[in-house]
């Protein structure tokens, strides 16, 4: 991260140029309306993470509900994604419990749909506990992530309630005890958990830049005919996406805001996520 913050403006006119929407919900709505208009849905994400105050997390709600009021007001194809800490779960689980359901009911009368993403592993626990708390709403999804070992049981579990989920590889780390350490074994549990939704999921997302990965969807659904999307981050395999989205429901993660940093790191850090963005960037 201190190396990001010393490129200081070039970075942020690489970054927020291309992988980031902007600093404000106009920025992502302006994305927005030109993704649609190329038949993807976009998944709005307002940056900022372990958010410990009260003050930030009633301040990140007011974000979320003015873009689902735009969303809404301007008729577009577009859901939020937030993340456990922005609706309080690392103030308490009663104000993570709180301002989950209250922004979830919001969004419900909007009709826009409210994703729950993953953050380090030691609250993944607590953030499928959320997640259940309105699972009777369906305006809902939740994010699983394929280096977690536990991945395989939460899916099982969340299969039974007929939960809408959208399954990445995961850009966090952790230890060998409860995470997989290398590229090729997150791919691998990636494939297994992916051929569990296939068979016990109605609806689900696979959300992943890696082709093969797709292809390999794409025929199992020849199969098994499920509801699936295919999500890629904003500014990566864009051509791809637009081909892509000529025939199957397709998304795209749109991130806005100026906590850009932390988000920008994680994909920088490895070197598969380095060849993806250099690539892009002749697209």
């Amino acid at each position: 991260m201190t190396i990001l913050r010393g490129m200081g403006d070039a970075a942020e006119r690489i970054l927020a140029g291309r992988y980031i929407a902007g600093p404000t919900i106009g920025d992502a709505i302006k994305r927005c309306r030109w993704f649609n208009k190329n038949g993807i849905r976009c998944i709005i994400n307002y940056l900022g993470e372990d958010l410990a105050s009260e003050k930030d997390v009633l301040q990140s709600i007011a974000v979320y509900k003015h873009a689902i009021d735009v969303i809404s007001k301007e008729r577009l194809d577009a859901e939020i994604s937030i993340k456990p800490s922005e609706v309080g779960l690392l103030v308490s689980d009663a104000d993570g419990t709180m301002h989950y359901s209250e922004l979830v009911d919001y969004a419900a009368k909007k009709r826009v749909n409210v994703w729950l993403d993953m953050e380090e592993s030691e609250h993944v626990s607590k953030t499928i506990a959320l997640f259940l708390t309105k699972i009777k709403s369906r305006n809902t999804g939740i994010c699983i992530q394929s280096y977690l070992k536990r991945s395989r049981r939460d899916i099982m579990r969340l299969a039974r309630y007929g939960a809408n989920i959208r399954l990445v590889k995961g850009a966090y780390s952790g230890s060998g005890r409860y995470a997989f350490q290398t590229r090729a074994e997150t791919t691998a549990n990636y494939y297994r958990l992916m051929d569990i939704m296939f068979r016990k999921c109605r609806r689900f997302t696979i959300a992943t830049h890696d082709t093969r990965i797709i292809e390999k969807a794409l025929k199992m659904n020849g199969k098994h005919k499920k509801n699936v999307t295919y999500a890629m981050l904003m500014g990566i395999k864009r051509d791809y996406l637009l081909q892509l989205a000529k025939s199957n429901d397709c998304s795209v993660y749109v991130p806005f805001g100026r906590s850009w940093v932390r988000f920008a790191y994680r994909r920088l850090k490895e070197a598969s996520n380095m060849r993806l963005i250099i690539s892009s960037l002749f697209e």
